[in-house]
């Protein structure tokens, strides 16, 4: 038999021609379709699941990750319409005792007082989370008049938890930098306001990431297309993954390196705390002095003493629930306002400490985390050792 007995596989110029022309009409089609969506509601991406929701997020809305962070409410004009003298701005690097110093600043602000747990509810209520988008079609706009009007299922007022007649200062959480070194937040063009920022040695932030990431609630993290994602399951595999995420070019870097370069610079200005983790924990007592002293708090011995006593982890333990962070303006059908919020219940209190990488981190990837910081701190010898050990500057 020859060739030309069997039947031909080769597709026919036309129909070929025909099947790209179908082709491109399809894919020009979904491009379309991304874009508009990207550009009127991109937070439909957030249905699809990670990490193609991620992707969609940042490379067509060019939205920023993680998708839940908005700096609106910190843009130059915007920041004054909300804020009054002497406000607090938490703003610690991720994974650098955020929460603890918002507790040591609600503590300090109510002096020890023996109800001072008691109003502090919820971490999310009490010292809000600016910067936080509450559902997947939020914004600050959306939220901004709903701090001042919503009313909690309870019948109480979300703004007399914030912003209580018993608080001589109201605190706020933020994670963004300043804006005078490429952040977002002017320091110095808000000298009424005061900033508290901490950061701490960068391996421990990516090790304190790992359990972090894992203990969000899942209807959160449906919200917002699998982000942050879950371990899998190999500590390995979560470490190695999230060291390529936050070294210098990775999705996350800025919550790091990004971080510690923009805060610098400001170190010295009247209205900016900057500490680092390192050295409140080895004197808690020195670091709840210092903070009464910027916010111009005077404490006597015994209200210091009950002050430390309770920004201490054995006492924190005990009220970790209260660090769950509920949403109370959360409008999505599936995330429960009254009983879900961004963490499993009790997750987010755990002991810190130094040197905890070493537990996590091979001694490789100890190196390539060094060259990457002398690679980005070392023109400042000074910022260098700093950033990995604390103390003066």
């Amino acid at each position: 038999m020859s060739k030309s007995d069997f039947p031909s596989k080769t597709v026919p110029a036309a129909k070929a021609r025909s099947i790209g022309k179908v082709c491109a009409i399809v894919f020009g089609l979904l491009a379309v379709s991304i874009g508009i969506i990207a550009k009127v509601r991109p937070h439909l991406f957030m249905a699809l699941p990670f990490p193609l929701s991620a992707i969609l997020w940042t490379a067509a809305a060019g939205r920023e990750m993680p998708p839940y962070f908005t700096s609106a409410a910190w843009a130059e004009e915007e920041i004054k319409t909300w804020t009054k003298p002497n406000d607090v701005i938490v703003t610690p690097c991720v994974k650098c005792g955020t929460n603890w110093m918002l507790y040591c600043s609600h503590q300090i602000r109510m002096k020890g007082a023996a109800d001072a747990d008691e109003l502090f509810e919820d971490v999310n209520l009490v010292t809000p989370w600016m910067d936080l988008v509450q559902s997947r079609d939020g914004s600050w706009a959306k939220q901004k008049d709903r701090y001042n009007d919503t009313v909690l299922p309870d019948g109480s007022h979300l703004k007399d938890k914030w912003d209580s007649d018993r608080f001589p200062f109201r605190v706020f959480k933020s994670h963004y930098g300043p804006k005078e070194t490429g952040g977002v937040i002017s320091i110095t063009g808000n000298p009424q306001l005061k900033f508290v920022a901490m950061t701490r040695y960068g391996l421990d932030v990516v090790n304190s990431i790992v359990p972090f990431f894992n203990n969000h609630n899942e209807n959160f993290r449906k919200m917002w297309g699998g982000f942050p994602p879950a371990s899998s399951g190999d500590i390995t595999i979560d470490a190695e993954q999230h060291l390529i995420d936050l070294l210098p070019g990775g999705t996350l870097a800025h919550f790091y390196f990004g971080y510690v370069k923009s805060w610098w610079p400001l170190r010295n200005e009247p209205n900016v705390l900057l500490m680092h983790y390192a050295d409140a924990i080895k004197d808690l007592k020195g670091t709840v002095k210092k903070m009464a002293n910027f916010y111009d708090v005077k404490l006597s011995q015994s209200e210091l003493d009950t002050v430390v006593e309770r920004c201490g982890f054995p006492h924190m333990k005990t009220i970790a629930h209260k660090f769950d962070y509920k949403n109370p303006f959360n409008n999505d059908a599936f995330f429960d306002n009254e009983n879900d919020a961004i963490m499993k219940r009790g997750t987010m209190i755990y002991k810190g400490g130094l040197g905890t990488h070493k537990a996590t981190f091979t001694e490789e990837q100890i190196q390539r985390w060094s060259k990457a910081e002398e690679e980005e701190f070392g023109a400042d010898s000074e910022l260098l050792q700093w950033a990995r050990n604390g103390g003066g500057f």
